[in-house]
């Protein structure tokens, strides 16, 4: 599909990335910014244009768009992509989002909580089940369900370019013994590739955030780095080494609420013995270990069960 049949009225838009456009729409439907839902609106044009040349994306593509808002990148996203879906949690953008992109028929708004969103259905019914490009504007909270979500449930997915707080992308990006190092560090490398592509300052925004903000590009690993015989399993030992960090793994482990219901339930004992088949000392933390590590303890700890 051309770019000129997927615009209806092109005389008539209006892109939100123009500040005085975004503030006649919010004024026109008295619309009231949500902190609850991170609503912080792009108000820089350079900064929408790089982010969606950023994704790739082609008019051989379908795009899945997290957070849309008032339609600032939705925008450009429909004047590339093949088509776009754009789910949004807040029911007052509604009709801001069915006015600011009336000019496009390429698109389809979904008033509806991603992590409720059947996106595997999604991909196959607008993509033929081919691997699909999300793009997301994602406050802080909701980063890491979101992500994990995508990736956990084998939604064909290509990549997922994202704008987070700056320190959550640097977070995606670090290894072993660093204090940012987590479970989101570890499962954004055991699915994709991650790299910073465009960090955007706070002035960029409307209304403008306390902290900057980075757009992190995460493209699916093809095969997975490390090969696990339980890979549910392997993130549930993840989990619970972080949730109490400064505790030994040993620790963390045992008798850990994550790992009580997934059948492989351990005692310390367990967790110790496995360590040092590993050559590694018992009162070790979650910090210290690779992924490549944290694979093997989990393919022993499954094997003792």
């Amino acid at each position: 599909m051309g770019s000129e049949m997927c615009i209806r009225d092109r005389e008539n838009i209006k892109h939100l990335y123009n500040p005085t456009n975004t503030l006649e729409i919010i004024k026109k439907y008295g619309f009231g910014f949500q902190k609850r839902f991170g609503q912080n609106f792009l108000i820089d044009g350079n900064v929408v244009e790089k982010i969606v040349r950023e994704t790739g994306i082609t008019k051989d593509d379908f795009v899945l768009e997290i957070g849309p808002g008032i339609g600032t990148m939705t925008q450009i996203l429909c004047e590339n992509a093949r088509e776009v879906a754009a789910v949004e949690i807040d029911k007052n953008l509604i009709p801001i989002l069915a006015e600011t992109l009336a000019p496009y028929d390429n698109v389809t708004v979904i008033n509806e909580d991603i992590l409720k969103v059947d996106v595997r259905k999604l991909a196959e019914e607008k993509n033929g089940g081919r691997p699909i490009k999300v793009v997301a504007n994602l406050p802080y909270y909701i980063t890491t369900p979101i992500i994990m979500g995508l990736f956990e449930s084998h939604v064909p997915l290509e990549s997922i370019t994202i704008m987070v707080q700056k320190e959550v992308a640097q977070r995606m990006q670090v290894g072993p013994g660093t204090k940012d190092y987590g479970a989101l560090s570890l499962a954004v490398q055991f699915y994709a590739d991650a790299q910073i592509v465009l960090k955007v300052p706070a002035s960029c925004f409307m209304p403008r955030p306390n902290v900057d903000s980075a757009v992190i590009k995460l493209v699916r690993h093809e095969d997975a780095p490390v090969k696990v015989k339980d890979e549910q399993f392997m993130f549930r030992v993840i989990r619970a080494a972080f949730n109490q960090r400064r505790k030994t793994l040993a620790n963390s482990l045992a008798n850990s609420s994550e790992l009580n219901g997934s059948g492989h339930a351990c005692t310390r004992e367990d967790v110790t013995t496995a360590l040092e088949a590993m050559g590694l000392p018992a009162g070790i933390r979650g910090e210290a270990l690779t992924l490549a590590q944290f694979g093997e303890l989990a393919d022993r700890l499954v094997e003792m069960h």
